[in-house]
């Protein structure tokens, strides 16, 4: 497994944590691209499963730790956990104890959107209950994103866990945002609709040095070029828009890319190829 990855961010400290790997239908995660091309980036399973990466990011800024994700729900039956080729239980609390924190140090969780493999940790079972599992954090995620995951439609409730949402809902830890924000001095929520109307990047600046957490807008390196859309995609078109956007802006400014879901080394910056745009490890 990846070990945690340190970087300095200007003033910010991160650390990328890594929750294990889980594996997926491949096809799924490159839409109508052609399994000939998306082989070659992503090699499959003998069941067309593609191994994935699970990311989440911790930042210190000051005396403040934020975490942005929390990874994947192991609440799960064993059925479940084989589907996915996940560990029993998450490491996640584990790393954060080896950088000498516990679940109380985390102040601010920040939601690209919540999806089960990415508000997995939101939750966890004490003495037979769901607790919250950052009980000093508030947990920001877009408006739109939040009425969506407390009332999934027929497309999406397969990809929700009520069990990662309601408890936090119920006990007032949600503090929804709509559209733009700088939520702290040099952390600023940027929506990036498409894989849900209410995904959304998460960017960092410090002394001129910028990071943008990419969520599912482009989860691993091999998706960067823009036609390359998971069929998981509800809005694909809205996807596009949204990567020429962002794309045009990060490569403008120099950002370096967390990638929410890369297997392998998690940081990279986009950079002009043949197909619009391509990465590079950094």
């Amino acid at each position: 497994m990846r070990p945690i990855l340190y970087r300095k961010l200007g003033r910010f400290d991160l650390w990328v944590l890594n929750d294990g790997d889980f594996w997926l239908d491949g096809g799924s995660m490159f839409g109508i691209v052609p399994r000939v091309l998306w082989a070659k980036l992503a090699p499959p399973d003998e069941q067309n499963r593609i191994r994935l990466g699970l990311n989440p990011l911790l930042v210190r800024i000051g005396e403040r730790y934020i975490l942005i994700e929390t990874g994947l729900d192991r609440k799960g039956d064993e059925r479940f956990r084989k589907i996915y080729g996940l560990s029993e239980t998450s490491p996640v609390l584990g790393q954060l104890a080896l950088l000498g924190l516990g679940p109380e140090d985390i102040s601010l969780v920040i939601h690209t959107h919540l999806h089960f493999d990415h508000a997995g940790l939101n939750t966890r079972w004490v003495e037979g209950r769901l607790r919250p599992t950052f009980p000093q954090a508030r947990h920001l995620v877009q408006k739109q994103e939040l009425e969506d995951a407390l009332h999934p439609h027929e497309r999406s409730r397969a990809s929700y866990r009520a069990e990662n949402v309601e408890p936090l809902w119920e006990t007032g830890r949600f503090e929804p945002v709509e559209g733009e924000a700088e939520v702290l001095p040099g952390v600023r929520l940027v929506p990036a609709p498409g894989h849900t109307l209410g995904m959304q990047v998460v960017e960092l600046e410090s002394e001129g040095e910028r990071l943008a957490y990419t969520g599912d807008l482009v989860a691993l390196m091999a998706q960067v070029p823009p036609l390359y859309i998971p069929a998981f995609d509800l809005y694909p078109m809205t996807t596009l828009e949204t990567r020429k956007r962002l794309y045009a802006r990060w490569l403008e400014e120099g950002y370096l890319l967390c990638f929410t879901h890369e297997p392998g080394h998690p940081l990279g910056r986009l950079v002009r190829s043949e197909k619009g745009y391509a990465v590079e490890e950094a």
